[in-house]
């Protein structure tokens, strides 16, 4: 059987560090990159990764946006890690070069797979939970602070089309972490979103690594209330309470503890003491947040289901003050987060 040529689209902190796993592995990875510089320097020097057991160098092919036009075969699979907001232009771009019989995931935040199954179709789309921390400061530079064997991916067929695949896709990722194959990978993708609520946004609000952010004052009590308004939501939109990571599955009655061992494990087993979010990435770089995608997107369902969500709908007016320059992120922004939670 001819060897499998895997595409990595986005190769951020997260998608390359996968992609160096996959290489390392010795399957053929393409990365492709919207960062000139980044390309470059992995170009020149290879992709370095520091971890705690030491920094690690390799050599990667990486190629330009620019550069997909000049690609005379197509790819088997597609990562797609670039952030949930670019999914629509970047599974565009992608569509020519992926075989019409090969394979496109979504290794990303927020509930992209819809977007993807309309572009690809749903004969070429599964989805995927990812739960990695990682950081890229400066081009071809990734510090790696879950190390592979923390690593842990979820991966499932959203729709009949592509049943029975997963295991192509979750034998690639096995290289880069545990993976694991749930029954509802939609319900999983809603579940990571709760997390992702109560952790990302917030956290780069008050400008501080996710284990300092919770210590200030009120911050414990806004998180873990955005995540509870988020899995309301979640069982309200129709979805099941499914434990990821590896958790024991909650009560039924209480499907909000569920939120409690998910950030107990994205705070201890899955970062460091100064992890930043990837929110907090894109503003220290300048960059537009996923903040619609994730907040948004419960603030926005929450009125049409009939769940109070006013923590979320704080955040999301938060961030976009500070994305608009009109207010800095900083510890002083805890107070404002917490007037929904204690009015």
């Amino acid at each position: 059987m001819p060897e499998r040529r895997i595409a990595i689209l986005g190769t951020g902190a997260n998608g390359a560090s996968i992609g160096a796993d996959l290489t390392r592995a010795g399957l053929d990875v393409v990365f492709i990159e919207q960062w000139p510089a980044h390309v470059e320097a992995m170009r020149r020097h290879g992709l370095r990764i520091e971890t705690s057991e030491g920094p690690q160098t390799t050599r990667v092919r990486a190629i330009h946006l620019c550069e997909v036009a000049e690609l005379q075969q197509r790819f088997d699979v597609v990562l797609v890690a670039v952030k949930a907001y670019d999914t629509r232009w970047a599974c565009e771009l992608i569509r020519p070069y992926l075989r019409e019989d090969g394979l496109a995931v979504g290794l990303q935040n927020g509930l992209t797979v819809d977007d993807m199954s309309e572009i690809l179709g749903e004969h070429r789309t599964l989805a995927a939970v990812i739960e990695q921390s990682a950081a890229l400061y400066q081009p071809g530079l990734v510090e790696r602070h879950t190390p592979l064997s923390a690593s842990w991916f979820a991966v499932g067929s959203p729709t009949p089309a592509t049943a029975g695949r997963e295991l192509e896709i979750a034998d690639l990722l096995k290289h880069s972490g545990t993976v694991e194959v749930p029954d509802d990978i939609i319900s999983a993708k809603w579940m990571k979103l709760v997390v992702n609520c109560a952790e990302l946004v917030t956290t780069a609000i008050v400008d501080l690594p996710m284990r300092e952010a919770i210590q200030l004052p009120g911050m414990h009590r806004v998180m873990f209330e955005a995540g509870y308004e988020a899995i309301r939501l979640a069982i309200a939109a129709g979805q099941s309470v499914v434990p990821l990571f590896g958790l024991a599955d909650p009560p039924k009655d209480r499907p909000e503890e569920l939120v409690d061992a998910m950030m107990d494990a994205v705070l201890h087993r899955f970062s460091i003491p100064q992890t930043r979010t990837t929110v907090l990435h894109d503003w220290m770089k300048g960059r537009h947040s996923e903040v619609n995608e994730l907040n948004g997107h419960v603030a926005r369902l929450a009125p049409g289901l009939g769940v109070p969500a006013p923590v979320n709908a704080r955040v999301v007016e938060i961030a976009g003050r500070i994305e608009r320059g009109e207010l800095d992120r900083g510890p002083d922004n805890a107070a404002l987060l917490a007037d929904p939670v204690v009015g």
